[in-house]
């Protein structure tokens, strides 16, 4: 062992997992504050992902072992304990330990229509998954966002009564762009409430979802070869939780073209989406980006720097190629929005 390993990382690493590592290198991507992750090396120069998480569940863990088991491509399975688990609890946090896939991220400009194929051949795979005794216990879709909704009526309370004299400058600015949209946001809210009023006396097939498939959350390979990761949202849910982000696209700063959306399909194969689900989708996912990056922005204990950054993205939501627009787009498409 290293300087350049954290001793007490490195022994819970080894005790539990059985790997001697002599690196292990802080990475800095990742939305999740309770998380940290590590490039760790082991002496025969294998390369890990080592990730200390304080929220959510291990869902994610169990979901992509199974779906490894059922041979599905582009995932990789966390390693398990000696007594099989995937993950141990060290000072209220999981430890997991997970093969490094690769270092080349989607988002870095890199993804040719051979990996939009399998990307389109992952989530076919996924969708197509047997839903075992182990995935059964996966959070269902049941088309309600109460939290959601509360959240951004609270949001819109509280931005729409900011005092731009006392304000300072990023909670002025998120505030001014809340204003301008307040009433599509009303708007929109209102129509994602009739839409999950209605779908949910709907039957649906519900199948397992990676529930945040964005280019963010995908490694690139040589020879087209992708790797989907981030599994902490996994779903029991209709196959347009997750394919809204390819037809909707969902990222203001990388808009899927239609070539792309072919080639994802082209691996995918046919299949016949319902447009009011689609739009539910889009807009719980707006409504739920909108508040809380702008709570983020309005939050005065966080860092200039982090401030910045959910500015930014709450511009990006609002922008023409924005989530927002894109869910007031596919209600407008139903004939569903009169604002």
């Amino acid at each position: 062992m290293t300087a350049s390993v954290d001793e007490r990382l490195a022994r819970w690493v080894a005790e539990d997992f059985g790997l001697a590592l002599v690196s292990a290198v802080p990475v800095g991507y990742g939305a999740d504050p309770t998380a940290e992750l590590w490039r760790a090396t082991t002496p025969d120069g294998g390369d890990y992902a080592v990730k200390l998480s304080g929220g959510g569940t291990p869902a994610g863990l169990f979901v992509t072992a199974q779906l490894v088991r059922q041979g599905v491509p582009g995932i990789v399975a966390p390693l398990t304990t000696a007594s099989g688990e995937v993950c141990t609890v060290h000072e209220g946090r999981r430890l997991s330990v997970v093969p490094w896939a690769s270092d080349e991220r989607a988002l870095g400009g890199g993804m040719h229509a051979a990996h939009w194929r399998a990307y389109g051949e992952v989530l076919a795979a996924t969708h197509a998954a047997t839903v075992t005794d182990e995935l059964a216990g996966l959070p269902r879709e049941d088309h309600t966002h109460a939290a959601i909704g509360a959240a951004v009526r609270e949001m819109d309370r509280r931005l729409r009564g900011v005092d731009d004299r006392s304000a300072d400058p990023w909670t002025r600015a998120v505030a001014a762009h809340w204003r301008e949209w307040a009433d599509d946001l009303a708007i929109l809210l209102d129509r994602v409430d009739r839409l999950g009023v209605e779908l949910r006396s709907r039957p649906v097939d519900l199948v397992v979802c990676h529930g945040d498939p964005h280019l963010g959350n995908l490694l690139l390979g040589p020879d087209g070869r992708v790797w989907l990761i981030d599994w902490d949202d996994a779903v029991l849910a209709p196959r347009e939780r997750d394919l809204m982000f390819v037809v909707g696209g969902v990222l203001a700063f990388a808009p899927v073209t239609p070539a792309q959306q072919a080639a994802f399909f082209d691996g995918y194969g046919p299949v016949e989406l319902d447009p009011v689900r689609l739009a539910y989708h889009l807009g719980v996912r707006a409504l739920d980006d909108i508040g809380s990056w702008a709570g983020d922005v309005a939050d005065a204990g966080r860092s200039e720097a982090d401030r910045v950054r959910a500015l930014k993205i709450v511009a990006g939501l609002l922008s023409p190629v924005g989530l927002v627009g894109l869910a007031r787009q596919a209600l407008r498409d139903l004939g569903r929005w009169d604002g």
